[in-house]
């Protein structure tokens, strides 16, 4: 466990208690996040907070981090993202759509459900690619499959409530790590 690792999490998360933080790094952050408030990085309460003497260090440590890994390789990986991800946010932004107009929508829950499996079949080895860059993304592919074995149990929720570990959530914070590895910004 590193600084960069819990200070990218709190990012990622915006704001995030202690337990959810470990929860995302599958390992007890306490020590680092003990040192990081006390070197101002990080503000503590009810949930972690990055301070903006946080942000810059975490600036500084990515940098670090994208000039260890071949950009090239790094863009290559993003390019396969990005069609999964298009189908991803298509077959959400519909089900979500169905579930909005207040129909009941057994289908479209079973529909999305398919969707996001075959999504998640294939984001997989895209993850182990971005892994074999930077080893700690591994944790998203586990992160993932925890999320659609929820989800596909029956329980919703862990398709795209945004407070929990939901597929939605860990894809989004995927898809920025992913963006960040390639070198780019939201904005590009």
């Amino acid at each position: 466990m590193n600084e960069r690792d819990v200070l990218q999490t709190v990012r990622l998360k915006g704001r995030v208690s202690a337990a959810d933080l470990a929860g995302a790094l599958d390992a007890d952050p306490s020590d680092v996040v003990d040192r990081l408030v006390a070197d101002g990085a990080l503000l503590s309460g009810p949930a972690l907070r990055l301070t903006p003497a946080g942000r810059e260090r975490l600036a500084e440590l990515l940098a670090a981090e994208r000039a260890s890994v071949d950009r090239a390789v790094a863009e290559a990986v993003y390019e396969r993202f990005t069609p999964v991800n298009a189908d991803f946010k298509s077959a959400l932004s519909q089900w979500q759509l169905g579930r909005a107009s207040g129909a009941a929508n057994p289908a479209g829950d079973a529909d999305v459900l398919a969707s996001v499996q075959d999504v998640h079949q294939r984001v997989t080895p895209v993850i182990a690619a971005a892994a074999e860059l930077l080893p700690r993304l591994s944790r998203y592919a586990d992160r993932l499959a925890t999320a659609l074995r929820l989800a596909a149990a029956g329980d919703l929720v862990w398709l795209s409530r945004p407070l929990v570990d939901s597929y939605h959530t860990v894809w989004f914070e995927l898809h920025e790590e992913l963006i960040g590895l390639a070198g780019r910004t939201r904005e590009d």
